[in-house]
């Protein structure tokens, strides 16, 4: 079955235009400028009063760059020739910035220099505008932040204030985001590459027809009550978002990206913006799940580790290798659950069955792109994107919680510090807001074009956030390939055995194209992007097992269930639904993604795992791609609905009042399987969990000395706190003699001593103070990795190990090392982006170093490495990589790019707020730490 989907041709943007063209909007945007951009067509209205608020003033957030994403033509305009910001465009930036430099002293009486006030409502001094787009809703916006406060006084006016309110800030983000879910960017945005590689991959992620996105909310409509209230909340968001377009149109208010992609006219005014319709937030739901809700799929790469290992050691060897460096459940792991609780969860059996290994060197990636013409055949354009073309392909952090118990706080009352890390844009891909209405009272953020709901947030007496969990919610099948005619199998065949019948796959279809404009000068071209799927989900790759043809294919529990999680967010909205830690974990019980949920209020925190998680057979191992076959599929599989058996709530992690809780996309609990590699035990969460414990052995921890302790772990290189101390004693197990090594040497362990902090010599000052020493370590560790591993692990294993996990992931995005196996690299990197150290080798060194020291290693790996053991010879190793780093100049370390000079480390390492739309933001030091962050302490409670 053959099912299409057309993107319309579209104006991509550019926002370096020609000097010509730059005069010729000038002019356009003048002639279309008139007041009162953000309000047009609402009326003023009065000041509703604040909803009840428990946490006295001691709630605060941020959310840079700034609240306002929506510039006219005439401000971005503003914006390249004079460097003018629209109002609240990065007034959130400075205070995020600062808090890098001014923690080491923080008090509980300075965070607001560093942090929004979030308290409910608005006093009336602080009011910068009220207006009412319809009589039952009044938003209010404050001129700290401006920041909108919905208050209605019925259900529809509250969510149609929502909508109106998330068109004024971010209308264009959410068109764009409504076109990369449906995988047709580039007809909207225009054709340059990075556009293209992101419809790309995500289509490859969740390809819907119109169709199934309508299915999806049919489907919701007939969960209850709850669901049907939730889709007319939507709808009503829906309406508000239409009113505003239609406004802004009409007054030429709108966003001056439709301008300059060629949407609208910048002159006459003609053109359109499509009015949004339920289906588009199925859409950007599907975006914000395979962003930050998914886990699991990379069966295929570990079966070439494996693969490699037995083909290195011999397969009983080999076996315990693999294992060894897949760290399913590593017991040194640091875990959000440290009492002992046990949750069993996606382990390898000791004996699996039905594993499908593919035959080696047959796996070849599914074709993707058809039928290009002009520029579609390049991989390469001039044009840049207007998000990275590997957002969702290259691993990326997702944030961070850390949340103290009263019994040891200095007010008695829990403190929580959480958020979540979602990169760095302009305008950001969440919004803040207020909502006040019937059934609803919540203050937080919410991603662009969802934002009917506060997502991540705080309530009257209560606060919550998520970090993603990614625990496996996806397998890899491989199904046999057959053809209906009788004729030979091969891999080109189009259908697949399911339950014995030979069954066409059904074909999803997204037709593309684009036409240059001044804006972007990439020339015309157009393609088709094809997606197979089975009953046993999407065709990923195709090759052999034990030479017959089959295609693999990747299943996702939450794929045609995009919208499910939207009961949850309406109950964590409720105050009705959510009042003590038992209905906070029943509403995130609601949410079918992959999350880690936090909540505080005066006298609890607690925690709860969520996610549609799959009930396998107890013979299948997750980590492996598995036959298609019924006694390996889901326990109730059902693929008309894509539905099964899900592990009850009581078999998620959970756990209420802990002494603390610690999160950093870590390992949950003990026997929770890790989905990827990497989860051993040195960790980015070590960072944390080791800087709360010693605050909670101290007692009277404050909102301030966790907000330090969040801060300091955030500016602290993970490589140089935990590994850098074994390599520095497997070095000093002798004396230094090189006369050139030795001062080397003394300055990594100076920087060490100091705390490994990647930190100005002064706020602005644009240098590292121990600059040296971080550009040797960053430098030396690729090629310490390297000389470490890959003699023992040879060539095949190093490279299909660098395939499965990335050997460094540090600030600048840069120093990878040698890159490995399969279509996409693991060691793809997002520069500038903040996040760190998530992703790398830090565990294998770890452990094999201890190893050599003779040191306990719990697990250790299951052969030496370094110096094949021997500790003169690892001392070797490790001194001949220093040697090599320390001849390594700025430059060559620091190579640059199209934001910064080669050799310029701090520039390098900054973090740069990704333009989305025609103004841009400055440069601010790096610091590894959530994008949208509450500091809340609930003194009282309803």
């Amino acid at each position: 079955m053959t099912r299409h989907r057309s993107g319309r041709p579209g104006k991509p943007r550019r926002l370096r235009f020609p000097a010509a063209a730059l005069a010729a909007l000038l002019a356009g945007a003048l002639l279309a400028a008139s007041p009162g951009a953000a309000s047009a067509g609402a009326r003023p209205a009065a000041v509703p009063a604040a909803a009840p608020d428990y946490c006295g003033g001691q709630c605060n957030d941020i959310l840079p760059p700034g609240e306002n994403g929506n510039a006219t033509l005439a401000d971005i305009i503003g914006n390249k020739l004079f460097g003018t910001r629209p109002a609240h465009t990065d007034d959130q930036l400075g205070p995020y910035a600062s808090l890098a430099s001014a923690y080491p002293g923080l008090t509980d009486a300075q965070l607001g220099d560093f942090f929004n006030d979030s308290s409910f409502g608005v006093p009336a001094d602080q009011v910068a505008s009220s207006i009412s787009p319809r009589p039952d809703v009044t938003i209010v916006r404050d001129k700290a932040t401006g920041v909108p406060h919905v208050t209605g006084t019925t259900r529809y006016g509250t969510e149609f204030g929502a909508g109106y309110a998330a068109a004024q800030d971010r209308l264009w983000v959410m068109d764009l985001f409504r076109h990369v879910g449906r995988g047709e960017l580039s007809g909207f945005a225009g054709g340059a590459a990075a556009n293209r590689q992101l419809e790309q991959s995500f289509w490859q992620a969740a390809p819907y027809t119109e169709d199934e996105l309508q299915q999806q909310i049919d489907a919701i409509s007939q969960e209850g009550p709850r669901a049907q209230q939730a889709l007319a909340d939507a709808q009503a968001y829906i309406d508000g978002i239409n009113q505003y377009i239609t406004q802004a149109y009409n007054s030429r208010t709108f966003p001056g990206e439709y301008d300059l992609t060629g949407q609208i006219n910048a002159i006459t005014n003609a053109g359109s913006i499509q009015p949004f319709k339920l289906t588009d937030l199925v859409a950007l739901a599907s975006v914000i799940g395979a962003l930050f809700g998914s886990g699991g799929g990379g069966q295929l790469q570990s079966a070439e580790v494996k693969q490699a290992a037995e083909a290195r050691y011999g397969t009983a060897v080999g076996d315990q290798v693999w294992q060894s460096l897949r760290e399913a459940n590593d017991p040194e792991a640091v875990t959000t659950l440290h009492d002992g609780q046990s949750f069993p969860y996606a382990l390898p059996p000791a004996d699996p069955q039905g594993v499908a290994m593919p035959d080696p060197g047959s796996v070849v990636p599914e074709q993707l792109i058809y039928d290009a013409t002009g520029s579609a055949t390049s991989s390469t354009t001039a044009a840049p994107g207007v998000l990275p073309g590997n957002l969702l392909t290259a691993k990326h952090g997702m944030s961070n919680a850390l949340l103290v118990s009263g019994k040891d706080t200095a007010s008695g009352h829990p403190v929580a510090v959480f958020g979540p890390q979602t990169g760095y844009f302009a305008p950001q891909l969440l919004m803040l807001e207020e909502l006040q209405g019937p059934g609803i009272s919540a203050r937080g953020a919410a991603f662009a074009g969802l934002s009917f709901y506060v997502e991540l947030g705080r309530g009257q007496d209560y606060a919550w956030s998520a970090t993603s969990a990614g625990q496996d919610i996806t397998d890899t099948y491989a199904v046999p390939l057959c053809t209906t005619d009788g004729s030979p199998v091969t891999l080109a065949a189009q259908s697949y055995l399911y339950h014995g019948v030979c069954t066409p796959f059904d074909k999803l279809v997204q037709q593309d194209s684009w036409a240059p404009t001044t804006a972007d000068s990439t020339p015309a071209g157009s393609y088709s992007l094809v997606m197979y799927r089975s009953d046993y989900g999407l065709v990923t790759a195709r090759g052999t097992v034990g030479g017959k043809p089959v295609a693999f294919t990747s299943l996702r529990s939450t794929y045609q269930h995009e919208a499910d999680s939207i009961i949850g967010f309406q109950m964590l909205n409720d105050p009705g639904a959510v009042h003590d830690p038992a209905s906070f974990q029943q509403a995130a019980q609601n949410i079918n993604y992959a999350f880690n949920w936090f909540y505080a209020d005066d006298q609890h925190i607690a925690y709860y795992n969520s996610g549609s998680n799959p009930v396998r057979s107890p013979v299948v191992d997750p980590g492996l791609p598995v036959m298609a076959e019924p006694a390996y599929e889901w326990q109730g599989f059902d693929p008309a609905t894509n539905t099964a058996q899900y592990t009850p709530p009581a078999q998620h992690p959970q756990s209420v009042d802990q002494d603390y809780y610690v999160s950093w996309n870590n390992k949950q609990a003990q026997d929770y399987g890790s989905a990827g590699y990497g989860n051993g035990p040195v960790y980015r969460a070590n960072l944390l969990d080791s800087r709360v414990k010693a605050l909670v052995a101290g007692g009277k921890v404050t909102r301030a000395s966790l907000t330090r302790a969040m801060e300091d772990a955030a500016v602290t290189d993970l490589r140089g706190e935990d590994v850098l101390p074994k390599l520095l004693q497997v070095i000093d197990s002798a004396p230094v003699t090189d006369p050139n090594l030795a001062p080397v040497v003394a300055e990594l362990s100076a920087w060490q001593a100091a705390g490994s902090k990647r930190t100005e010599t002064t706020a602005g000052s644009q240098t590292y103070t121990d600059a040296d020493a971080i550009r040797i370590m960053d430098a030396w560790w690729p090629l310490v990795a390297d000389g470490v591993m890959h003699p023992g692990l040879g060539d095949q294993l190093f490279s299909a190990l660098t395939g499965a996990l990335q050997i460094n992931e540090s600030p600048s995005g840069g120093q990878t090392g040698p890159v490995g196996g399969g279509s996409v690299s693991a060691n793809e990197s997002i520069p500038h982006k903040g996040s760190s150290f998530q992703y790398g080798w830090w565990s294998y060194l770890d452990k094999d170093l201890r190893s050599v020291l003779g040191e306990p290693v719990t697990d250790p790996l299951a052969q030496p490495f370094c110096g094949g053991g021997s500790l003169t010879a690892c001392r070797t190793v490790l001194l001949d990589t220093l040697q090599q780093a320390a001849a390594e100049t700025p430059a060559q370390v620091y190579p640059g790019d199209s934001d910064c000079a080669a050799g310029d480390q701090w520039c390098a390492d900054t973090i740069i707020q990704r333009p989305l739309g025609g103004v841009t933001d400055g440069k601010i030091s790096w610091q590894n730490r959530p994008t949208y962050q509450q500091v809340v302490e609930f003194p009282s409670h309803r």
